[in-house]
């Protein structure tokens, strides 16, 4: 037990000091990733991993997601790079918030509208907020077995209060308005604020539609046959029109060098952002040996 105690204490005691170590040597500015030397006309890759969230976005030892501010800094780096002449978005997303999609959106939209094209690469999804970003590339690459689709939106409210009362929790809320704490889940919602809710769903859903519509050169009537909010796989999104190609991030690669008139094998840039040091820290993977204790080592407590 003694020695299982030192042992542990050790491994905490080593991440600590490796911690200190990075913040020492990255200065806890971060690494710069973006601009790897491109000496000529380039592709640029830009990556949205995680859910999708307002803000600079993270990754961490809990998991990562793409904030809306990281990405739109890249795009409009990639706006302001002459050698940058085409952009890839390598999309592993399952969506998020439509706020923060539909900025990142914008700022494809506006990208093109600089002249430069933008190529879509889904991996093993690229859904809702997803797709909605996907939608406004020049073009789309998936390979046969992605998730995407999930054209539709969704809001959701819990009701606790029966738990609250078998728990004997009394909630008292002071509010300056009737529907200030709509969607508490400390009371169910009223007809009216189910109404409201479902206004606000459908007032997206039809951003949601036009976005696509637009995106894709679809018939509004066509884009809402397929927005029932359920997923496709890469072959079905072909058949649908939902995507242009079947293929791996490679070939989404050589299909942006086509486009932007890149001949030969494209040098590729990644437009990653600034990553501060535990970031830097928390994608290195730490293995330990495994440690067996010899018998006479093992702790056991003294007869009676």
């Amino acid at each position: 037990m003694i020695l299982k105690r030192k042992v542990v204490a050790g491994v905490i005691i080593g991440m600590v000091a490796l911690s200190l170590l990075a913040a020492a040597v990255f200065g806890g500015r971060g690494v710069d990733y973006y601009g790897a030397g491109a000496t000529g006309d380039a592709v640029g890759v830009i990556r949205i991993n995680g859910m999708i969230v307002g803000g600079p976005g993270s990754s961490s030892l809990f998991g990562t997601v793409a904030g809306s501010e990281s990405v739109m800094e890249q795009l409009r780096r990639a706006a302001g790079d002459p050698s940058i002449k085409v952009v890839v978005l390598r999309l592993n997303t399952p969506g998020g918030t439509t706020a923060a999609s539909q900025e990142i959106a914008l700022e494809v939209s506006r990208l093109r509208k600089a002249g430069k094209k933008v190529v879509a690469s889904m991996g093993d999804v690229a859904a809702s907020g997803g797709y909605w970003i996907a939608s406004q590339c020049d073009r789309i690459v998936a390979s046969p077995g992605t998730i995407t689709g999930s054209i539709g939106v969704i809001m959701e409210t819990q009701n606790l209060q029966g738990l609250y009362e078998k728990l004997g929790v009394d909630s008292r809320v002071f509010k300056s308005g009737e529907h200030k704490d709509m969607g508490s889940p400390a009371r169910d919602i009223t007809a009216e604020e189910q109404k409201i809710f479902q206004d606000m769903v459908d007032e997206m859903y039809e951003q949601f539609i036009a976005t696509v519509s637009s995106g894709r050169g679809m018939d509004p009537g066509q884009v809402r046959k397929l927005a029932d909010g359920r997923v496709f796989t890469g072959q079905q999104a072909l058949e649908y029109g939902l995507v242009d190609d079947l293929g791996n991030y490679y070939d989404a690669i050589r299909a942006a060098a086509v486009l932007a008139g890149i001949r030969g094998e494209p040098e590729v840039v990644e437009l990653a952002p600034r990553r501060g040091w535990w970031e830097t820290l928390s994608s290195v993977k730490l293995e330990l040996p495994a440690f067996h204790a010899p018998a006479w080592l093992i702790y056991r407590p003294a007869a009676d």
